[in-house]
């Protein structure tokens, strides 16, 4: 009985929460807005969502199965204001009181907007439904007529504008056939005023254009007057004057650090006196570098030459709104200044002069990462991390990192234990080493990175030592596009202190080629795309991460004049090298709920391969595939889990699970609780297998055994080997970091073959806890 009280009292309190009223602490005579409801009668066409913005009053927010318990719990409250109240009005969430005022104000911001949007004479009605203290709002919407853009007539009283017109046709911006409306003529009157910006005619707003429609008569048509005249809609023709060209005066670029605090303290005589910290890091000298000013104090935050670089304003050119925008991405795009402030101010009829106040963020620091797990098994697993970085190494925006990280695995009371150390460093440059900086693109910044690592694993069947380094070009377009290409790519692989049985008892003997010293040579390309590159996206958005490492082509071409081993694989300093292709692709989409679009479902789909050839059988086992952990099948720890339904390898004393194929999916509903706290449900499934094995070729002694077979990718069953589970999580948002906390309950295991019921969720065995920084995709 007691083994099974959780449920009873979960089962309770679900009951409790789910039947008590939304409504029991609203006021006699008033009502809880339940709903906004808004129907267009005359159209099925017309998207409703984009009228939700112009409701006046929103209902609270739903989730699971339109089910918001927090109300629930506000209700709890006895209204005597004592602890009890204050804590679950706290908890909870007040029920939104219906206001009937806000339904007139209502109607008319919808008409408004269908006005703006070209719908003319649109009837907008209200209706209002109280029943148990729930109302429902039902706006009903007659769509007005709309016209359509016939002749376009064009006044251009400024002759120098007339002649700009004449080369680029006014009709690119405003199309004949197009439906008439407030919102298209504003759209089209800001590009051609960031046009003429860009032909040098600085201040130029849309408020110069001015428009008249003609429907007279026209049945459906709409001629238009377009007129640019010398006066803004806010003047009267006695304001007129002609519209000047600008050139670009002095240009002037003036970075500064960041000071560490806002106030410094001197003396005077024998006060202290309170100074702006501000004032000690203004400009004291200058320079002029390709007829830029470069101010700065003591010494210049960056080089010259790079300054210049990042610069497209120029003395004496034509003045382009384009240009100064783009100069503005490209110093935001170094990642080094906190603030990019670039000011325009005009001297004379004809000149701008502008300046460029750049206020560098903080140079160094620090980040911290943890991630940590346990299974019922006993099992424990923790990965802590700390990186060092500097964003202006040899002032000239190079950023340099140097990373530590451990895994520690272990089970209390037993010698189980697995040790892996790892330090990496990486120094990244803003420009193309060897390349022409601007031949993808003109804003984004590309950049070359060189990175070393070196890796120290060990285990109780061996000691691992990995070195590893590359050399790469990043760069990004319209910050939608990411792309990286390492032409270089090298690895060196020593292995020791091997248990002398080890080999001998693999399961699965192709996995001894996957358990040696080898030596790697190859290029790797790496693609990201996304709808939304900030760190947060409001809104819903995708993304997809393809990576690629190909390695040992370019070697085979010297095989003929490589020392063989016994199983005949060419050798580079007495190692094998190692000849492969591999490929990942993961798939991310995360849709916003609600007007508030605080929940959100979250779908990843993750697929990679990797098949050795030439002087490989297989993938090197650390480019070889695993599965579980924080961030994969929360159910499982991580390399637990496969591959295909095979059991597990009792070779290894801390489990070590891979495969040359990896197939995921992940669901994750997430949902707001209270505070800064998060709320989330989730489903994994997934695994490894292995590809099928051929006795052919170097290993022409390799027996495949029934494990080897039981891990093999199959198109015909491979779906049933998917191991599956679902869980619950909390998070907390601290803005700066998310911490993680999720467990797993296993559905399917395939090395039981077995689907696990509700008495067995909490069994040993059955469940994962895993403690993790970020989202888990």
């Amino acid at each position: 009985m007691m083994k099974h009280l959780y449920k009873y009292i979960l089962f309770v309190l679900l009951i409790a929460s789910a039947s008590c009223s939304t409504t029991r602490v609203i006021p006699q005579g008033e009502s809880r807005l339940k709903e906004n409801k808004i129907k267009v009668l005359n159209s099925k066409n017309y998207q409703v969502s984009g009228l939700e913005p112009y409701i006046k009053q929103k209902p609270n927010s739903y989730f699971i199965l339109g089910w918001n318990p927090f109300l629930n719990i506000y209700n709890w409250s006895n209204g005597k204001d004592n602890g009890w109240d204050r804590f679950v009005k706290k908890i909870g969430q007040e029920p939104e009181i219906f206001d009937p005022t806000l339904v007139d104000a209502t109607r008319e911001n919808i008409s408004n907007h269908l006005v703006y949007q070209g719908y003319y004479g649109s009837e907008v009605t209200d209706k209002v439904v109280t029943e148990k203290k729930k109302t429902t709002v039902h706006y009903n919407i007659e769509l007005g007529k709309q016209y359509i853009i016939g002749e376009i007539k064009y006044k251009i009283e400024d002759e120098g504008l007339a002649e700009v017109f004449r080369k680029d046709s006014l009709s690119s911006f405003i199309e004949s056939g197009k439906y008439l409306s407030e919102e298209y003529l504003n759209a089209q009157s800001e590009k051609i005023a960031k046009y003429l910006r860009d032909k040098g005619y600085f201040g130029f707003t849309k408020n110069y254009l001015f428009f008249s429609a003609d429907t007279i008569g026209k049945d459906g048509y709409a001629d238009l007057d377009v007129s640019i005249r010398n006066y803004t809609r806010n003047e009267t023709p006695e304001n007129a004057r002609k519209h000047e060209v600008f050139h670009f005066g002095q240009v002037s670029m003036e970075p500064m650090r960041k000071p560490s605090n806002p106030l410094v303290y001197q003396f005077v005589g024998d006060s202290a006196v309170a100074i702006p910290a501000m004032n000690l890091y203004t400009p004291t000298d200058s320079t002029i570098y390709r007829n830029i000013l470069i101010k700065y104090r003591n010494e210049p935050l960056l080089r010259k030459r790079v300054l210049a670089r990042m610069n497209y304003v120029h003395p004496n050119s034509l003045y382009n709104e384009q240009k100064v925008s783009d100069t503005y991405t490209r110093l935001t795009n170094l990642k080094l200044f906190s603030s990019v402030n670039i000011q325009m101010n005009q001297v004379d009829s004809n000149t701008v002069d502008c300046n460029m106040r750049l206020t560098a963020s903080e140079l160094q620091g620090y980040k911290l990462g943890l991630e940590t797990s346990i299974n019922s098994t006993g099992l424990f697993g923790i990965s802590p991390s700390v990186s060092y970085y500097h964003k202006n190494l040899f002032r000239g925006a190079e950023l340099f990192s140097v990373n530590l990280m451990g895994d520690f695995q272990f089970a209390f009371n037993s010698e189980k234990r697995a040790t892996e150390f790892g330090v990496s460093t990486s120094l990244s440059t803003p420009n193309f080493l060897l390349l022409p900086d601007r031949i993808f693109n003109t804003t984004n910044i590309p950049r070359t990175e060189f990175a070393v690592s070196y890796n120290y694993q060990e285990r109780p069947e061996y000691t691992r030592n990995i070195i590893s380094g590359s050399y790469s070009y990043v760069w990004s377009r319209r910050d939608r596009f990411f792309y990286k290409v390492s032409p270089l790519q090298v690895g060196i692989v020593k292995l020791s202190n091997m248990k002398p049985d080890f080999y001998e008892s693999l399961t699965d003997p192709f996995l001894i080629n996957s358990y040696q010293d080898h030596f790697d040579l190859g290029l790797g390309t790496s693609f990201y795309y996304t709808t939304d590159s900030s760190p947060r996206p409001a809104h819903s958005y995708f993304y997809l991460r393809w990576q690629n490492d190909l390695s040992g082509n370019l070697l085979s071409l010297f095989n003929s004049a490589m020392k063989k081993n016994s199983k005949g694989e060419r050798l580079i300093w007495d190692s094998p090298y190692s000849q492969y292709y591999r490929t990942e692709a993961s798939t991310v989409y995360t849709w916003r709920l609600g007007k508030t679009e605080k929940h959100s479902i979250a779908a990843r789909f993750l697929a990679g391969v990797g098949v050795g050839y030439g002087n490989s059988v297989t993938l090197p086992f650390e480019k070889r595939f695993w599965a579980g952990g924080a961030y994969s099948l929360r159910a499982w720890q991580a390399r637990t889990v496969g591959p295909g339904y095979a059991q597990m390898d009792t070779t290894f004393t801390i489990p070590n699970q891979t495969g040359d194929v990896r197939l995921e999916a992940n669901l994750e509903y997430r949902f707001p609780l209270f505070w800064n706290f998060e709320g989330a449900f989730f489903v994994d499934a997934g695994n490894v297998w292995n590809l099928k094995r051929s006795t052919s070729g170097n290993d022409n002694d390799a027996i495949l055994t029934d494990s080897s077979k039981e891990g093999e990718f199959k198109f015909s069953n491979f779906y049933r080997h998917l191991a599956a589970d679902w869980g619950v999580g909390i998070r907390l948002d601290l803005s700066f970091v998310l911490l993680r906390l999720d467990m797993g309950i296993k559905l399917y295991d395939p090395s039981e073959k077995d689907w696990k019921g509700p008495d067995s969720f909490l069994k040993k065995g059955n469940y994962g806890v895993q403690f993790g920084v970020g989202y888990p995709f």
